[in-house]
């Protein structure tokens, strides 16, 4: 069995440990922005396909202890490479953390870098070349005190970045912070989903993709393993097939959004078009003081505007102000979640919360805010 580690964003940990027990790991334990866990190939390449919640998998390699250079340098070589990278394969090095002789994670990626091919010119003559974009093996090097903890990127580009969404508006959500909101509400397909700030369509888009059971990495075009020498295509193939044939045609409950920006509705049906999934969620052109409750209950989930990349130029106390009068008017008998990184803005709602949890956007610490509408 392998050691592996799942990033995700700050103040998920508790969310992706529980996703990956769902999946089938062993041993999962939660660390910082992140956790750990074991299993063996099969379980590398369900992880990448059907999380929803990590950045990226991270096969670790092995650790070491390590405050500067000279030791990161010399650890990096006692790992046999020959089993990971050919000399014909590119490589790139992402590097994390620090120490104080190792405070520039440029400089680390480099010592990486030069003890891997230091090592394989030693032994063949010849080395990879750097490739920062498609390498076909990406290392990972994270420096955490006093150890030097060296892994392959098993993903390649953050597992966040779907596929479907070429089209978003001005401050989307990832798609995995708006995947592990769903999550921590407890919706269930049977429940209707309704997003009356739905921007591109992100929060709606990833409830429906739960409900219908599409795995999240069908839409991805590459992943890092897939050109690592023990890849078993074979394996993958009937991954994906059998992920395609676990897909549901119809959504057992609504789910869809509405906006008042014209031009972000026409990019969060382009998005749903690009699921293959636009007949089945419902988006609208609506201003928030027309919007009604589809149905008669379900969850209603929103991240409205909080001054940081929109909403400057609007009356934002206001704006929430008629946010919690819709919620309170039209949508009794369900239950709100709203995602707000302004506390002053948030208290206009004028609802008390049933509870509030802390999520951070990015680098701002937000807190996801639960309303019972009676």
């Amino acid at each position: 069995m392998n050691q592996y580690f799942a990033t995700v964003a700050r103040g998920l940990e508790p969310f992706v440990v529980q996703e990956l027990e769902q999946l089938g790991a062993a041993d999962v334990q939660p660390g910082f922005c992140g956790a750990s866990f074991r299993g063996d190939r099969t379980l590398l390449y369900k992880v990448n396909l059907w999380a929803r919640l990590p950045f990226r998998i991270l096969l670790r390699l092995s650790e070491f202890d390590c405050t500067n250079g000279e030791e990161l340098f010399a650890g990096v070589q006692k790992i046999d490479w020959r089993q990971y990278l050919t000399p014909e394969q590119t490589l790139a090095v992402t590097a994390t953390g620090k120490t104080a002789a190792l405070n520039h994670t440029h400089f680390t990626s480099l010592q990486v870098k030069n003890a891997v091919v230091q090592q394989q010119m030693d032994r063949v003559g010849y080395r990879s070349d750097v490739d920062t974009h498609e390498p076909d093996v990406r290392i990972n090097a994270h420096i955490h005190k006093g150890k030097a903890t060296i892994s392959l990127d098993s993903s390649g580009d953050s597992l966040h970045r779907r596929g479907y969404r070429p089209a978003v508006g001005a401050a989307p959500l990832k798609e995995s912070l708006a995947s592990a909101l769903i999550q921590m509400s407890g919706w269930e397909p049977a429940q209707a989903f309704f997003d009356p700030l739905c921007g591109s369509g992100t929060l709606p888009l990833e409830a429906a993709l739960r409900s219908l059971r599409v795995a999240p990495g069908l839409f991805r075009e590459r992943f890092g393993f897939e050109t690592w020498l023990d890849f078993d295509e074979a394996l993958w193939d009937d991954m994906l097939n059998e992920a395609e044939d676990r897909q549901r045609e119809d959504l057992p409950a609504f789910v869809g959004g509405s906006d008042g920006n014209p031009n972000v509705i026409i990019q969060a049906h382009s998005n749903a078009q690009k699921c293959g999934i636009e007949h089945l969620v419902e988006f609208q052109q609506r201003e928030l003081a027309e919007v009604e409750a589809p149905t008669s209950s379900g969850i209603v989930m929103c991240n409205p505007p909080y001054g940081e990349r929109l909403g400057k130029d609007i009356d934002l106390g206001a704006f929430y102000k008629l946010l919690g009068t819709v919620l309170k008017q039209r949508f009794k008998g369900w239950t709100a979640y709203v995602l707000s990184g302004n506390k002053k803005l948030s208290s206009n709602i004028g609802l008390k919360s049933a509870s509030r949890t802390e999520v951070y956007n990015g680098a701002l610490r937000c807190q996801l805010m639960k309303y019972e509408i009676f």
